[in-house]
């Protein structure tokens, strides 16, 4: 399997950080270890993410070592092709897993299959500059799907896809990453990225996006 591009990651933090309006990352560790963002969320504050994990095991135990030692609620995201080994580093440093079953994913959005939705919902399109919010309203007007896509260049970063409990299995989650895709083109975005959590992974999957890495997500156990 080919190694994992720091550039790759990179760019999806770069968009991830745009989608969420959060300030954008900034090297941490020595040597290009790894990146570091301020979240600013409950439980939450800081995110630092590993860039050479897999090529360089030193750079993950000096990243776990600083997460470890953090003040303020730190996780520590890895991409990674050697889940095993990097649970056992993680670990070995003293942080708690969170998240295991996590996938880094990328697609061409030129061949993103379209799909409208299902009446009777209705989508509303929204675009602040480089972030474009796709949502799906009932009838009632609530939310019954929704979510973001930061256009970076030719990149195009998909966040927060999200469908209510209630209005599952309706092809809503398609629909939106559809609307997404198509105005991220509309920008001049060709690649989309996301990192897809166990559940989404088989929509995006179906959608014709491909795993470029797990993703494994670890905090120091002493932040509540």
């Amino acid at each position: 399997m080919p190694e994992i591009s720091p550039e790759l990651i990179r760019r999806w933090l770069h968009g991830w950080t745009t989608a969420r309006a959060v300030p954008a990352a900034e090297p941490v560790g020595a040597a290009g270890d790894g990146l570091r963002s301020e979240c600013h969320q409950p439980g939450r504050e800081v995110e630092v993410f590993a860039l050479r994990a897999d090529d360089d095991p030193g750079s993950l135990a000096r990243l776990a070592k600083t997460v470890a030692s953090a003040r303020r609620t730190t996780w520590l995201t890895v991409p990674t092709h050697h889940p095993d080994t990097v649970e056992s580093a993680v670990r070995a440093a003293g942080l708690e897993v969170l998240h295991r079953s996590e996938w880094l994913m990328a697609t061409d959005l030129t061949g993103h299959p379209r799909h409208e939705p299902a009446a009777p919902y209705e989508p509303e399109v929204r675009t602040e500059g480089p972030v474009t919010t796709v949502t799906l309203r009932a009838p009632d007007g609530t939310v019954a799907a929704s979510g973001t896509i930061a256009v970076v260049g030719p990149d195009a970063i998909a966040d927060r896809i999200e469908t209510a409990p209630a209005h599952r299995r309706r092809g809503l989650g398609r629909a939106v990453m559809s609307a997404l895709a198509e105005a991220a083109l509309s920008q001049g975005a060709r690649t989309g990225l996301l990192i897809a959590s166990e559940e989404g992974r088989h929509l995006y999957t179906s959608l014709g996006w491909h795993h470029e890495a797990d993703v494994l997500i670890a905090r120091s156990p002493a932040v509540n």
